[in-house]
């Protein structure tokens, strides 16, 4: 069967490289030229994917998908640096040395354009793919079912279309339904910085790195492959004082104020890899396989990954939440074969039953903490959201038995409600997650405004 996937990030690349393998002749269509220079080089602007250069960390799903799909990408990851991250459930997987396999329920660090570059590098030397430099500017029909996409004056004619084009796909947008939308109540700058010969990391709080939860803000360290990492400041996005961190003197000036990030970057142990980064505002999304009516819009086109569902990327769960819709995605074109209605319907049930609840979770646990970082205390009346129950470990260490799974995407946020009582219980004795120790935002917002000159007429 020929198929076209739209969009080569990781879900459009991996999703080309399984149809492949499986028989089809897949065109994988993008507009991204690819790395400047040699294909694992550090310079690639991959204009349009805001989020490339920001921090990301791969959980366990990611790595199961690859090794079963693509298993050489693991290894030639592992091989560039790319750091093996044990599960955060309270388990402690056996140390991998050079060349074991990973254990399972291992996750990975790594920047995402190493990720893409291996990704893209078996993609173009894959026998079934052909690349095709291009904007798919429309999805093709007739007789009310999908034949492929337009390329500018070209056309590409498929049984099966996948759209893979990301959170700012437009390809689709008259097919289905608009879906649901939440502010995720968070703006932030990032900056990845490499390790001096020698340096060790900074400090870890847990396998992804270090987080510090400080009053009326968050700061997160990311360690990823060959010695880079990044560190994040996340905030309210309506306190304007802090817009300023995206100017490399106030950010340099934040930094040096919080102790994690201060222990991370100091110029002893690290030096800048990029400037500072500025992220775009952000949604919670979740779009179905469906029109406004309920019915599947055109047999033969499907949607996976960003364009069905995006989440607060400070947790890390969307290309995890991607790449298990590939996988969902590749099993049911194998079941159903040519009846891609089939394929389709399937996919927005397995959907709605296994990624929806990740949406749902992130848009209530993102107005509470909008709620808290307005200055509004806990309600220990009502059910606690997922960060309020994984936040009462600290109070209660029993209670990771049952959030483990949740943290590592093991069982969905559902499963927490069997300890909602004793985190009620938590919360009303008036205990409270301490804030780590630093500047608080009225705090860093001074830092900010005395080292650059918008955020001080901000201030005014």
């Amino acid at each position: 069967m020929d198929v076209v996937v739209v969009g080569a990030g990781p879900t459009g690349l991996v999703a080309a490289v399984a149809l492949a393998r499986r028989g089809h002749r897949v065109a994988l269509v993008d507009d991204d030229g690819g790395p400047t220079g040699s294909i694992d080089g550090d310079r690639w602007a991959r204009r349009g994917v805001m989020q490339f250069h920001h921090p990301h960390a791969f959980r366990s799903q990611v790595v199961d998908v690859l090794r079963t799909e693509i298993p050489e990408v693991l290894d030639a990851l592992l091989a560039r640096g790319a750091e093996p991250a044990a599960p955060s459930d309270g388990t402690d997987p056996a140390p991998t040395r050079p060349g074991d396999p990973l254990p399972p329920g291992t996750g990975l660090r790594c920047r995402r354009m190493v990720v893409e570059q291996e990704l893209r590098r078996v993609a173009e030397r894959e026998p079934g793919v052909t690349p095709v430099r291009g904007r798919a500017d429309a999805v093709l029909d007739e007789r009310g079912r999908a034949t492929g996409v337009r390329v500018g004056d070209r056309r590409l004619d498929a049984g099966l279309v996948v759209v893979a084009t990301g959170r700012a796909g437009r390809l689709d947008d008259h097919l289905r339904a608009r879906g649901e939308s939440a502010d995720c109540g968070t703006a932030y700058v990032s900056r990845q910085y490499r390790l001096r010969p020698g340096a060790s990391p900074g400090p870890m709080t847990m396998p992804i790195g270090a987080v510090a939860m400080h009053d009326g803000y968050t700061a997160i360290a990311f360690p990823h492959d060959a010695g880079t990492f990044s560190t994040l400041i996340a905030r309210p996005p309506a306190d304007h004082r802090l817009r300023g961190l995206r100017h490399e003197p106030a950010w340099d000036a934040a930094v040096r104020a919080i102790p994690l990030l201060a222990a991370w970057t100091d110029p002893e142990r690290a030096v800048p890899l990029t400037p500072v980064l500025p992220g775009g505002r952000l949604r919670n999304t979740y779009r179905g396989q469906l029109d406004d009516e309920g019915r599947l819009p055109l047999p033969g086109f499907v949607a996976v990954g960003d364009a069905v569902c995006t989440t607060n990327p400070v947790a890390g769960r969307g290309i995890a939440t991607s790449l298990m819709q590939v996988e969902r995605l590749v099993a049911l074109v194998e079941e159903h074969g040519d009846d891609h209605a089939a394929t389709a319907l399937a996919l927005d049930a397995w959907c709605e039953a296994a990624i929806r609840p990740w949406f749902t979770d992130h848009v209530a646990t993102d107005a509470a903490q909008s709620e808290r970082w307005a200055g509004r205390d806990v309600d220990p009346t009502r059910p606690p959201t997922s960060d309020l129950v994984v936040a009462a470990i600290a109070a209660d260490p029993s209670l990771l038995a049952v959030a483990g799974p949740y943290l590592v995407m093991a069982a969905l946020p559902d499963s927490l409600a069997a300890v909602h009582p004793r985190v009620q219980e938590i919360y009303a004795s008036g205990w409270r997650p301490p804030p780590t120790e630093g500047p608080t935002r009225d705090e860093l917002a001074a830092v900010v405004a005395s080292a650059s000159p918008d955020a001080a007429t901000a201030l005014a």
